[in-house]
């Protein structure tokens, strides 16, 4: 039994400066892992309190990296501008072998990046092969994240448009998107994100009364859409209106959800990410969704990174067992 267990505090995490685009590419090895046997995980498991509040559960185990994760995750509402966040999260890992605990990390920065690199490693397979213009719906952590990310995908990305429901949050991610070098703005009404991006990121979270607002109907015929939002912000009768609708894993989910979090009776997902990983051919020129609860298998991968990165560079705290 290992007598060494790392743990890695939020500080630690972000200091690993994990770069996004290896972030990415672990993503897609880890499902590429999955269609291979390599690796297994388990549907999250939710504990639905209210809207945006419950917890939940993801597990999974990889042969190819010789670890099992857990992640455990809170949820809960928290009010617009507020500096308390809606979600928290912690990470175990062990030694795939032996069951050892291995490290405790922080996850909530793992969740950032994991939940970003989902995105851009959907977007490398489905998106426009040259996005000039990208919209971000909700402009808090996640987004800065996104926008990480995105940038590091498509380098050619010319203007950014912020919408949120906090004025404040939304001039914070232009402030950022322009000393990436983006011409950025706050824009006002989902239209005219909608009608002028190439890709549109929803990240609105959980709250009582949530009404969609967003309608597939007014995208470029030609535009990549992806929800962490899980679905609610989109209008469901207008989920038709994209060609191609794809999620993490179809193993754990069959469509997006709505305002309510049931599944939309609209449309159903027609590919995952096992499969575009693997090299599934799908045309580019038409709307495409995708739409995901996040899969452990996606933690796994970053979370066995920064172990990886932390041991290499000294960073953390070795605690007795």
């Amino acid at each position: 039994m290992s007598e060494r267990l790392l743990y890695l505090s939020r500080h630690d995490v972000e200091a690993l400066a994990i770069d996004p685009g290896e972030a990415r590419e672990a993503v897609l090895r880890a499902f590429r892992d999955h269609a291979a046997g390599l690796n297994s995980s388990l549907p999250k498991s939710v504990l639905t309190l209210g809207p945006g509040h419950g917890f939940q559960a993801m597990t999974a185990a990889s042969q190819a990296d010789a670890v099992a994760t857990l992640k455990w995750v809170s949820m809960a509402p928290a009010a617009p501008g507020s500096a308390v966040p809606s979600v928290s999260a912690l990470i175990c890992v062990s030694d795939y072998a032996s069951g050892a605990p291995l490290a405790m990390l922080d996850g909530d920065e793992i969740t950032l990046i994991r939940t970003a690199a989902l995105s851009a490693a959907a977007a490398s397979r489905l998106a426009p092969t040259a996005p000039r213009t990208i919209g971000f719906v909700g402009c808090g952590l996640q987004a800065h994240a996104h926008l990480a990310a995105f940038r590091a995908l498509y380098p050619g990305l010319t203007k950014a448009l912020a919408l949120s429901r906090s004025r404040a949050s939304a001039e914070r991610l232009a402030e950022a998107a322009s000393a990436q070098g983006l011409a950025a703005a706050v824009v006002t009404d989902a239209e005219t994100l909608l009608a002028n991006s190439d890709i549109v990121i929803s990240m609105v979270p959980g709250a009582p009364g949530l009404k969609p607002f967003l309608d597939a109907r007014l995208m470029k015929p030609t535009a990549f859409a992806a929800a962490v939002d899980i679905g609610r912000s989109w209008i469901p009768e207008s989920l038709p209106a994209f060609d191609v609708l794809a999620t993490d894993s179809l193993g754990q989910s069959k469509a997006p959800y709505d305002a309510d979090g049931n599944p939309v009776t609209t449309v159903t997902f027609g590919h995952d990410l096992v499969e575009l990983a693997g090299g599934a051919d799908i045309a580019r020129d038409r709307r495409s969704f995708f739409c995901f609860r996040g899969f452990a298998l996606a933690d796994l991968a970053l979370a066995h990174l920064a172990v990886v990165r932390a041991r290499e560079r000294g960073i953390g705290i070795d605690l007795p067992r």
